[in-house]
This record gives structure tokens, C-alpha cells and sequence, in this order.
């Protein structure tokens, strides 16, 4: 009997009394899974383990995930998006290539292409998840006329820090966190209008795969650093190293802004 699932409050209101108390002594639930964050074994009955219910528009799916990873939480997301998560869950969906990826989706300023690149930065010796982000043309303010690139001051008015020193830890941004399902990168969430809840800053259309190092760091840090500079300051770096290089110069050319972020369903604390 799996004495070691959690149940959140918040999971239990969307799937009932009835089914939550079905897991909880073992009816339902799984005799072993594999993890929706970081993809590796897990037994219920000797492993603490999180439910965690994806739901669509038309669709929910529960799956599940070591505590140590992410917490018991319910987890909106698009129909298309639960879709491949599904996929992903049941490993009937190709693995996404590696690399770069980018998806249209609302920046502060308006539509933008936001090429995203996921790899690890060693600071202070220690290895941390990061992407790096940055736009395929300059973003305008909304309502200005001209060609100005306003991508850095719209994001230090939402709370990003500007960088001079990439060997420094952002700080955490509060309200933002980065959602990873079934091992995948799906979303950046920002906070919503007037306390709403929180709405997708970038979205992948389809979830990207990042390396087992990058999520073995996440799993261990549960934040993940987000360097954002305006286009043609970083490039589609191959390497880490160049890719740590790019943003050396992007900072020291005052190009550069970061902020760390939870995991989705993090404290952050």
C-alpha cells in the first residue's frame, strides 16, 4: 500500500474525495512510475511522491513525481501542450531535438519571437540550470513609433536585474517560475493580471528536451536562472563554454539582465 503519495488540497479538489482517497490506499495508484520531471524510477511505497494533475482545455491527466522534485500541484496547460505531455508520459512522442528552440508568445511589448537555449553555468563551483533568452528582432514599447529596441527596460520594470558579473547567482524574481514536465522544458510563466493566477511569458510549442545534467542540476537547485539580452547579442551558441563566453560580453557591453525562478508549484523559498 503506498504509504508515501501526497495528495495536495488543490489536486484532491479537482479529481474528488472518491479517487483521492483511492490512491492514497493504493487502488489507483501506480506500483512504479517514472518520474514527469526527471524521468527516472520511482515506487510509491518507498519513495515520497508527488501527484501532479495536468489540465487542458478539454483533457486533465494525472501523473506523478518524486516529492524531491516537485510538489503534489495541479498544473494548467494548453490542450496541445497536454497532449505532448501525454506523449511524453507514455513515451509514444520522438524526443524533441536538442538545442535552441522558439516559440511566438506575448513579451511584455507585444508578439516576439523568443529564441530560447538551455545549458548549465558554473558559478562558484557549482553547476546551475540556465536558458538563455533572446529575441529574433528588436521589441518595441507598446505605442512607440519607432525602431528602438526597449526588450531590456520592459524586462527590469518586471523585476529583472541587470548583469555586470556572470559570476554572481541572480536573485529570485518573485510571482515567475519555470514549468518542466515528464523531463521537458514547456513554459516560462510570469504573474497574470490583478492576481489571476499565473499566464505563460513563453510557451514551446513543442516541449524541448534539455540534457540529464541539466535536469539532474534542476532537480538538485529547483531554480532555474534566465539570462534575457536583446537579439544579436548571444547567438546559437554550439558549446557551453562559448555559450558562457557570449554572455561574458553581452554583461560587460551592458546587455544583459537575469533573474532566477522556482520551479512551477515552487515556494522559491
Amino acid at each position: 500500500m503506498p504509504r508515501m503519495l501526497d495528495v495536495s488540497d488543490e489536486v484532491r479538489a479537482e479529481i474528488g474525495d472518491e479517487e483521492a482517497d483511492r490512491l492514497l490506499v493504493g487502488e489507483d495508484a501506480p506500483r512504479s512510475y517514472d518520474c514527469t520531471s526527471c524521468r527516472t524510477p520511482g515506487d510509491p511505497e518507498n519513495d515520497r511522491t508527488s501527484t501532479v494533475l495536468f489540465v487542458g482545455e478539454e483533457t486533465a491527466v494525472l501523473a506523478f513525481a518524486h516529492a524531491t522534485c516537485i510538489p503534489s500541484q495541479v498544473v494548467s496547460v494548453s490542450e496541445e501542450q497536454l497532449q505532448g505531455a501525454v506523449r511524453s508520459i507514455t513515451g509514444d512522442s520522438p524526443a524533441s531535438a536538442g538545442g535552441p528552440g522558439a516559440a511566438p508568445q506575448n513579451v511584455p511589448g507585444g508578439q516576439a519571437v523568443l529564441g530560447i537555449t538551455s545549458g548549465l553555468i558554473l558559478i562558484a563551483g557549482e553547476l546551475h540550470p540556465a536558458l538563455v533568452v533572446e529575441p529574433t528582432a528588436p521589441i518595441a514599447r507598446p505605442g512607440s513609433d519607432g525602431p528602438g529596441d526597449d526588450f531590456l527596460p520592459l524586462l527590469i520594470e518586471q523585476g529583472f536585474i541587470p548583469v555586470t558579473d556572470t559570476s554572481e547567482v541572480p536573485t529570485l524574481l518573485g510571482g515567475w517560475s519555470v514549468l518542466l514536465a515528464a523531463g521537458q522544458l514547456h513554459a516560462v510563466l510570469q504573474p497574470g493580471n490583478d492576481g489571476a493566477g499565473q499566464v505563460a511569458w513563453w510557451q514551446a510549442h513543442q516541449a524541448l528536451s534539455v540534457t540529464d545534467g541539466w535536469r539532474a542540476a534542476v532537480n538538485k537547485t529547483q531554480r532555474v536562472l534566465i539570462y534575457a539580452a536583446p537579439v544579436g547579442s548571444i547567438g546559437q551558441q554550439p558549446r557551453e563554454d562559448l555559450l558562457r563566453d557570449a554572455l561574458d560580453k553581452a554583461a560587460a557591453a551592458g546587455k544583459l539582465v537575469a533573474a532566477a525562478m522556482p520551479l512551477a508549484g515552487t515556494s522559491g523559498a
